[in-house]
């Protein structure tokens, strides 16, 4: 796997407790890596840290023109930085990725992982930037107003254009998609006393909060949703 979430706290036990409640698992201390047997996150507590994740790899240099032909892109100490039009930050990280197997690791309460999801103002422009990092589009189009996109290690980033979602969006955020498993999955994060950010019933014709949205300590948002 060569590419990681990173999210931010300044209060490292809520981070760890609200993923250890979900039954993610602690795989490293330095940097401090969870995994849930599906994705990889890092909580960083430099407060120079942002939310978004990172790409590990040894080939930037090829790639860099490419972005820079679309966005800024800034040199830092171990890669490059750049964004999108989401706000959300990737870094690009001139080294091999930690060495693990997230199969290794039982999967956490959430469910079925289904990536980064992204709100976009530019839908156009984002693809690009995922384009030239080697994402390719899976499902969606610019027309329908979202795009879901993978790269070779199998990571996908969704980029949903402005308005096609009727709830509150946290750029960026993961997705999980349960189907039918949903009220169960929920019944369970209910049942570990973990706060809910917003309960959505605009998807169901009898008002049932049959999707929920959870924010980690640093504000990483969760889309905990029925496919």
């Amino acid at each position: 796997m060569n590419t990681i979430i990173q999210t931010t706290t300044n209060n490292l036990k809520a981070s760890l407790l609200f993923y250890k409640k979900l039954n993610f698992q602690v795989i490293s201390n330095e940097p401090l890596l969870l995994a849930d047997g599906q994705c990889v996150i890092e909580i960083n507590t430099n407060k120079f840290a942002r939310k978004g994740i990172k790409i590990f790899g040894k080939n930037w240099d090829t790639v860099i023109p490419n972005l820079q032909k679309l966005t800024k892109v800034i040199p830092i100490k171990n890669g490059y930085l750049l964004g999108d039009s989401s706000g959300s930050w990737i870094y690009l990280i001139n080294e091999d990725a930690p060495q693990f197997t997230t199969k290794a690791f039982s999967p956490s309460l959430l469910g079925k992982f289904s990536g980064l999801s992204l709100e976009v103002i530019d839908i156009e422009f984002s693809k690009k930037i995922y384009e030239t990092l080697g994402f390719k589009i899976t499902m969606g189009s610019a027309e329908k107003g979202w795009i879901s996109m993978t790269n070779d290690n199998g990571f996908s980033v969704s980029l949903m254009s402005p308005n096609a979602c009727p709830h509150s969006f946290y750029n960026p955020s993961l997705t999980y998609f349960n189907n039918k498993n949903n009220l169960s999955v929920i019944q369970k994060i209910r049942g570990l006393g973990i706060p809910i950010e917003e309960e959505i019933t605009a998807f169901n014709p009898d008002e049932v909060a049959d999707n929920i949205i959870l924010r980690d300590a640093g504000g990483y948002g969760f889309f905990i949703f029925n496919d």
